[in-house]
């Protein structure tokens, strides 16, 4: 049943409506909508300027209407009088087929038309930093190895069960918290739901974390690679396939439990995993965590090669239970919609042409990567990702012509103004050439 929001709102004691969407870039959007006037929003939309986003739009297009989806409705834990909603984008009465959200519901209706419902659960690492961004925030975290250290958690015990206790009372049904490889990194996990469901949660995450940081004087960060010397934030995204109530990936007889349309999704999602990138490690920033050298607590914890294993953390894809694998490669930058969106569309090809990703590699690919030969590489930075999702004729179909050409277009501008800075690392190596 639909959720009336003006009655939802009467009932919750909301105030106020943030009608929310992402861009392409992964930053939200949004108006603060009282509730007397939630009753026209969610039949017209909230009114916005394309242009000022991350959309390929210009100035003369028309305007860009955010109408909320009632499902995806939530309230601030940390202010209940706001409820917060995800939106689909419309313009000239027809939906924006590059947003977001939109991409992954395309995505996820061609699963649903060959049978099957992508379900995922994400893994968000972020770090608790100062206010100026320069250094993390907890000065006697220092420790070369701090992962999972319980001193260390329990510094930051106020913030961390601030969040958790937020996803509890909406019943995203979270279950463990921890401080992550990194000094000042933390990540927190929740139960796994509709791809959708999962991406809408995600985005409401990142929201979530950086207010509640900022309520305690600090700041959050999903940056890939904020510190060089310091492992970087991945999103492990841990994907399964269903059919009804019935796991499509689960196989009792297969390898590692694992059936052959799971193993056909895996093939597909390496097949265009070096395209992916352009999407899941979507920033400059991206290519300093896969491509990295060894961080100050022995390993990166992240891919630069395509394989897949079983039980082992050095490779892009591992499964590490039956019915499920984790996608490895994808990091703190990445969209909500996009990620899901990319790896559904390569999977779902992968199971139409009966890939094989052929025999799993159980080798510790840090120390001994140079033993997979015939694995393809990773690019080395966004540029050479653009250039190869821009060649993808499989993401091109499946996420849609006119979305991919409107990311490379903004994405392309992205890396050339970044190009256009000058480092201090080439005054300091060139200037006496």
């Amino acid at each position: 049943m639909t959720t009336d929001l003006a009655l939802a709102a009467k009932e919750k004691g909301i105030r106020y409506f943030l009608i929310s969407y992402t861009d392409l870039f992964g930053v939200q959007r949004a108006k603060l909508v009282p509730a007397s006037a939630i009753g026209g929003m969610a039949r017209d939309g909230a009114g916005f300027a394309g242009f000022a986003t991350w959309l390929d739009m210009s100035p003369a297009d028309s305007d860009l209407f955010a109408v909320p989806d009632p499902a995806s409705l939530i309230q601030l834990p940390w202010k209940p009088e706001v409820g917060w909603l995800a939106a689909d984008l419309w313009m000239d009465g027809k939906i924006v087929e590059q947003a977001p959200r939109t991409v992954l519901k395309k995505a996820m209706a061609a699963a649903d038309a060959a049978g099957f419902e992508m379900k995922t659960g994400v893994e968000c690492e972020y770090f608790l930093i100062t206010p100026d961004g320069k250094s993390i925030s907890d000065g006697a975290d220092t420790a070369d190895k701090p992962c999972y250290d319980q001193l260390i958690l329990m510094r930051r015990y106020e913030v961390i069960t601030e969040i958790c206790d937020a996803m509890l009372s909406l019943g995203w049904k979270p279950y463990q918290n921890d401080h992550e490889d990194a000094n000042g990194q933390f990540e927190m996990n929740w139960e796994y739901d509709n791809a959708l469901v999962t991406a809408d949660r995600q985005a409401f995450f990142k929201y979530m974390v950086k207010s509640i940081a900022e309520k305690h004087g600090l700041r959050a960060t999903f940056m890939p690679k904020p510190f060089i010397n310091l492992t970087g934030s991945g999103c492990h995204m841990h994907v399964s396939l269903w059919r009804g109530d019935e796991n499509a990936f689960a196989d009792p007889a297969g390898e590692l439990g694992m059936s052959k349309t799971a193993y056909a999704f895996i093939a597909g999602v390496m097949a265009e995993a070096p395209a992916l990138c352009a999407l899941t490690n979507p920033s400059v920033n991206s290519y300093k965590r896969i491509n990295a050298p060894v961080t100050l607590s022995g390993a990166t914890w992240s891919p630069n090669t395509v394989t897949y294993t079983g039980n082992n953390r050095t490779h892009m894809i591992r499964i590490p239970d039956a019915g499920r694998f984790e996608f490895r490669l994808a990091d703190g930058a990445a969209n909500p919609y996009l990620m899901p969106a990319s790896v559904l569309v390569a999977g779902l090809d992968g199971i139409t042409r009966d890939l094989d990703p052929g025999k799993r590699l159980d080798i510790n690919m840090y120390t001994e990567g140079h033993k997979a030969k015939a694995a393809k590489k990773l690019p080395l930075n966004l540029l050479d990702a653009l250039r190869l999702l821009e060649k993808s004729t499989v993401l091109r179909a499946g996420l849609g012509a006119g979305f991919v050409d409107s990311y490379l277009k903004l994405k392309h501008d992205d890396w050339n103004a970044y190009a256009r800075h000058l480092t201090q690392w080439e005054r300091d190596t060139t200037l006496d050439c």
